[in-house]
């Protein structure tokens, strides 16, 4: 090479080339590592919106449950405490003498009405039977609405109460 040639044209050193190529090397590399990444992350964006979606249905349906499955208790619990009071309030009208001497049906009868009546001023009506020394007050079924359970189509659960109450004879 003569000293005609300009000063740009001339080659670099073996070892500025070596170290171009090594940079040029890690740097394509880097890049590779990159763009695998990147690809991965784009294939798993929106991976965590069906759970999500799935774990939100799932708290909505417990909570419906709690919700909902309390007001049933709650409504069976009372109409099981109307039925009991019916039965005693219908034993109450029974005597221990008419039990020595045999029920007429006029007994029967009036117990059974005062029961009935209760259930009926109590808001759930029923009915009464006596059966011996003992008075069975059923609370008529009735539909408990449930807003929440009808999310997922169960619109009302049905509630009823039977209760006896036993007159003792000494």
């Amino acid at each position: 090479m003569t000293s005609l040639q300009a000063p740009s044209a001339r080659k670099p050193p073996r070892s500025a080339r070596r170290l171009r190529r090594t940079a040029t090397a890690v740097q394509s590399a880097r890049l590779s590592r990159l763009s695998k990444r990147g690809r991965s992350r784009e294939l798993e964006r929106g991976a965590l919106t069906p759970f999500v979606m799935l774990l939100c249905v799932a708290l909505i349906a417990l909570l419906a449950l709690v919700v909902d499955g309390g007001r049933a208790l709650r409504a069976r619990e009372t109409a099981l405490i109307e039925a009991e009071q019916a039965a005693r309030l219908g034993a109450a009208q029974l005597s221990v003498a008419s039990l020595h001497a045999g029920l007429t049906a006029f007994q029967v009868a009036n117990a059974t009405a005062a029961a009935q009546r209760y259930m009926a001023a109590a808001g759930h009506p029923g009915s009464a039977v006596v059966i011996g020394t003992s008075v069975v007050a059923t609370v008529r079924t009735y539909a408990l609405a449930t807003p929440l359970l009808a999310l997922v189509g169960i619109d009302d659960l049905p509630v009823s109460a039977s209760a006896a109450a036993t007159v003792l004879v000494g």
